[in-house]
């Protein structure tokens, strides 16, 4: 006779028992006495929570039994608790989702579930949910770990002070949390708190000496204030600590773009030292594709996290305009979640726009793979946000790398970079792993900023005197740069700097950068130090400048562009690498020739010379719009049509 379930409870010493095998952390040998229990207690809604608890901390499947509890007692707020556990572990997010509101509905106070239901929404991409979620929990039980996941939704969604404010709760209340103090870190640099952010990454460092992404991220902040050496140092003890940490890897290798103390030879050995790892981790590269020899449409896939308002969007935009989509199917894999207004315009220009912020490189690899891509595009190379790695899995038969980078990327699976002759002379092809595919004309297209600003007079003719301008970060302006300047500065006693970047912004900055003007022998009563601005602003503040100095061997892209737009002639320095020598490229494209220098010297006699005739700078400025408006560099729909060439051109090569 079977007993009935008032009767159909183990007797309590058994009961104890298996708690304290569970609790001695004897987790096979209580699961096995436990499932042994259960086999003569079915019923008994404790033993398949006991039994639940066993298989999770043995990393075993443990739904079947959780979901057991809840079917015993639907009012069990734990049990519901329990089964979202299991159930956001196992990727099935709506449901752990579901399980986590069933608990708060029992229990609206329940502080941890709004805490889970937090995460949850932060894995679903619902970032307000997420961010009322954890402020439901921090309200009911001030926790550190809340804070610092609320922190982290609020630091993504570009709400800095307010990530900040969590940030700072969560070490308030755990003053040992490493992690916290690091994103904290990260924050603070966001929002130009530059020195703030160094002594936050180097109190994370005293608590966890180990922590590699600690020293990269110091190492990033050095490299913002222009310490290379020093962040060099720091991405190398990141790699030793951890080599698979591949952030890390492409910050050194973005760095050494910085230098001209190591050779084309040398950062082309670490790029592919980057690649070989990378690629030890791929573990089923893909050797066929969902591709026809002779398709009607190219599906061409474009992987980037600057999607947005970022030079990348910038030079994007009227490219996409005139894109055939007759001839060109594109699909945008977002690696990131920023979206604006630019996100807004560029979208419709894409068959799918699909994420791949939440994916893992192999799901990444896959995904694309799926979508049958022919030519697979990297916007990213080295820089942030980027998903080099999934290229590693070679998802698309071809795969380029271009716009957003400027070096080789040291992958061997990726196939072509797109470039132009002034970028990449024939001489210089060796120093990529990829094979140079020729754009003509130019390898960028830039799109016209939206804006109403006319071109300024000549500044110098109202004040007697040249002011040169840089827009530049202090990254890109190394000792080099600067002892030209102070030769330039020697020649043209009355000439001034005006200098604008975002770390400007902060006092403790401005004062080093005076240290380090005056000790080159540039008197700092002759700069003016600017932070960073709306865009507007920026591209209003060009009538305060009579031509750009550029930086070297690091120059400018994006600004150059504008300052053309805004009639203020760049002055360029041409290296021997691709960036190095980007400033020539899109100066000639413009028929500037005459703003390239090809040595110190040189430079220093065209700055002399263009400064010494105010006549000729006057009406070069008056023209230079008009000049670029109709140049290679602006003209989208030739740029499209070359560009279109280059994709197809790759396919055939490829496929033959």
């Amino acid at each position: 006779m079977k007993p009935d379930k008032l009767a159909a409870q183990p007797p309590p010493a058994d009961v104890n028992a298996l708690l304290a095998l569970y609790n001695a952390r004897r987790y096979a040998e209580a699961e096995s006495q436990t499932r042994a229990l259960l086999k003569r207690y079915p019923d008994f809604a404790f033993g398949w929570q006991l039994l639940g608890g066993t298989l999770q901390m043995q990393r075993k499947d443990a739904l079947a039994a959780f979901q057991k509890v809840v079917q015993l007692q639907p009012d069990n707020q734990e049990a519901h608790f329990n089964q979202g556990v299991v159930l956001r572990g196992a990727g099935q997010l709506e449901q752990a989702a579901a399980s986590y509101r069933r608990a708060l509905a029992l229990n609206p106070d329940y502080a941890e579930a709004f805490a889970n239901l937090g995460n949850t929404y932060k894995d679903l991409g619902r970032a307000d949910d997420a961010i009322a979620s954890y402020r439901r929990a921090a309200a009911l039980k001030p926790d550190f770990a809340v804070y610092y996941n609320l922190g982290n939704a609020l630091k993504e969604q570009g709400r800095l002070d307010d990530a900040v404010g969590s940030y700072r709760k969560a070490v308030e209340l755990n003053p040992r949390f490493a992690d916290a103090h690091n994103n904290l870190g990260a924050a603070l640099k966001d929002l130009g708190q530059f020195g703030a952010a160094l002594d936050c990454y180097r109190r994370v460092l005293e608590l966890r000496p180990d922590f590699a992404e600690a020293h990269n991220n110091l190492g990033v902040a050095l490299k913002d204030f222009g310490q290379l050496e020093a962040a060099l140092d720091c991405y190398r003890k990141a790699v030793a600590l951890q080599p698979e940490f591949t952030e890390t890897h492409s910050s050194l290798l973005f760095t050494l773009n910085y230098m001209s103390s190591h050779t084309p030879a040398y950062c082309l050995a670490e790029a592919r030292e980057y690649g070989r790892r990378v690629s030890r981790t791929v573990t089923a590269r893909f050797s066929s594709w969902r591709c026809v020899a002779q398709p009607q449409r190219l599906r061409v896939g474009i992987v980037s996290g600057d999607l947005h308002n970022h030079p990348v969007g910038y030079f994007l935009e009227s490219l996409l305009a005139q894109l055939d989509p007759a001839r060109i199917e594109l699909i945008a894999y977002q690696t990131d979640t920023l979206a604006d207004a630019l996100t807004v315009r560029l979208k419709p220009h894409f068959a799918a726009w699909k994420s791949l912020f939440n994916l893992s490189d192999a799901d990444a690899a896959r995904l694309i793979h799926a979508d049958g891509v022919y030519v697979l595009l990297d916007l990213a190379g080295h820089t942030s946000k980027n998903r080099l790695p999934v290229f590693a899995w070679k998802p698309a038969p071809v795969q380029a790398s271009w716009l957003g980078y400027f070096a080789t990327t040291g992958l061997a699976e990726m196939d072509y970079l797109l470039a132009d002759e002034t970028g990449v002379p024939a001489t210089q092809r060796g120093n990529f792993s990829e094979t140079i595919w020729y754009l003509p004309d130019t390898r960028l297209c830039f799109t016209p900023p939206e804006t109403n600003l006319p071109v300024a007079a000549l500044p110098a003719q109202k004040n007697g005197y040249v002011t040169f301008g840089c827009f530049q970060n202090l990254a890109k302006a190394g000792d080099e740069v600067l002892t030209i300047w102070a030769k330039i500065f020697d020649v043209l006693p009355d000439a001034t700097l005006r200098w604008q970047c975002k770390l400007l912004g902060d006092p403790a900055v401005v004062e080093q950068l005076a240290l380090r003007l005056q000790q080159h022998g540039i008197n700092p009563a002759r700069v003016t130090m600017h932070g960073a601005v709306s865009r507007e602003a920026y591209l209003a503040a060009h009538s305060e400048v009579d031509v750009i100095l550029d930086t070297f061997p690091f120059p400018g892209g994006t600004t150059t562009c504008e300052a053309l737009w805004m009639g203020v002639p760049t002055l360029t320095l041409a290296g021997d690498t691709l960036l190095s020598r980007q400033g020539a490229s899109l100066l000639t494209a413009v028929g500037l020739n005459d703003l390239v220098a090809n040595s110190e010297a040189d430079y220093i006699a065209k700055a002399v010379a263009l400064a010494s005739d105010l006549p000729g700078l006057a009406a070069l400025r008056a023209g230079l719009r008009e000049q670029a408006r109709t140049s290679t560099l602006y003209d989208a729909q030739r740029f499209a049509r070359n560009f279109e060439a280059a994709l197809w051109g790759m396919w055939q090569a490829k496929s033959q």
